[in-house]
């Protein structure tokens, strides 16, 4: 898994890195680690990897000097304590993996650190900072529900012309931390439970972690906020059938992989 440019040096503010994850993501998190070393142009200080109590994922992290945290530690709350479900459906585990995200800012040590989808690899150089401004990764599209839930946190409409659910993103502590305090004020509740509150729980497609948080920097100073096209490529064969030849071809017109094949915490269809 390479392409000519992997081997640029790397620049800009040191980071963490946190990735949720359940068992099922065993398949894929070996190589999403590996890629973050290789493709992230920033030093990385630690990568924790947040999950429920598991031998093989604890395994995992001693093998390739991750941190283990267990969830359990990270948020007042379990994904027992959410409904969020239908007769059809059930993103309960879903909304709870992006309540943990939101809460990073608690588990990470470096001022800035990078989310990423434990299904996700990224096959081209990633930089998330430039000369003081922040770099999203974009896409075109979004779910509407996810913008009627941010007007109902933030009391505005959310301001970026493009979504910016692409599997990754780079949080400042600072602006997270002024995100949450805001949505406290203006609910008069924790964070966490005015989210809850606001999602509208007969649609499936509720609240997005990314599209709050880059919604909310974007409208503090778009003139900070540099947007690039993700270019994610979903599939379905597993990454270790796809080759290093295969790889190299996809990266020449993708940033990113997806293996979008879990149950659990999994992202829905069309997320």
């Amino acid at each position: 898994m390479s392409v000519a440019s992997a081997n640029q040096p790397h620049s800009g503010p040191a980071i963490d890195v946190l990735i949720p994850a359940i068992e099922k993501d065993l398949a894929t998190l070996p190589f999403v680690i590996d890629s973050l070393r290789r493709y992230v142009r920033h030093p990385i200080s630690h990568i924790y990897i947040v999950s429920p109590a598991s031998t093989s994922i604890r395994s995992l992290c001693n093998r390739k000097g991750c941190i283990f945290v267990d969830e359990r530690t990270v948020l007042p709350f379990t994904k027992k304590d959410i409904h969020y479900s239908s007769s059809r459906w059930n993103r309960s585990g879903w909304l709870y993996q992006q309540l943990l995200k939101l809460n990073g800012d608690h588990i990470c040590r470096e001022r800035h650190f990078l989310v990423i989808d434990a299904d996700t690899v990224l096959i081209r150089p990633h930089s998330f900072r430039k000369e003081g401004k922040q770099i999203f990764y974009c896409r075109s599209w979004s779910q509407p529900e996810y913008f009627r839930t941010y007007r109902k946190l933030m009391g505005a409409p959310a301001p970026s012309p493009r979504s910016f659910v692409t599997h990754y993103m780079l949080f400042d502590k600072t602006k997270l931390g002024e995100l949450k305090r805001s949505i406290e004020a203006r609910h008069g509740m924790r964070w966490h439970a005015a989210i809850l509150h606001s999602i509208n729980k007969k649609r499936q497609f509720g609240f997005s972690e990314y599209e709050t948080y880059a919604n909310y920097v974007y409208s503090r100073n778009p003139g900070l906020v540099i947007m690039r096209s993700a270019a994610n490529k979903s599939l379905h064969t597993a990454m270790s059938r796809l080759g290093e030849a295969r790889v190299r071809k996809l990266a020449r017109t993708y940033r990113s992989l997806s293996f979008h094949q879990r149950k659990g915490y999994s992202r829905p269809a069309g997320r």
